[in-house]
């Protein structure tokens, strides 16, 4: 079943839609509907990574955050050298 789908209008500046014209014929996309809607998608992609990468900078900057991952860190030092250890084959 297709997505729901509401008609809008766009302005957009003369050389980027006959940009997307071209695209369109040269087989990059099957309308000019589904090449802006593809672009759409991508760009709030790319905002959402945007912010999600902002939010584990802050955490980076968060004392409280720090101490804990390094608690974290710190009590699971033995377990991850054993796993190394037990994927190369070097369990003594």
């Amino acid at each position: 079943m297709p997505p729901h789908t509401v008609r809008t209008t766009l302005a957009l500046p003369a050389d980027l839609l006959a940009a997307v014209d071209q695209a369109v014929q040269a087989g990059h996309a099957r309308s000019r509907n589904a090449l802006v809607a593809r672009a759409l998608q991508r760009e709030l992609a790319a905002q959402q990574r945007a912010a999600i990468d902002a939010a584990f900078a802050a955490m980076a900057e968060d004392p409280p955050y720090r101490t804990e991952s390094l608690e974290i860190n710190a009590a699971f030092t033995h377990a991850d050298w054993d796993a190394l250890r037990v994927s190369e084959g070097t369990t003594r």
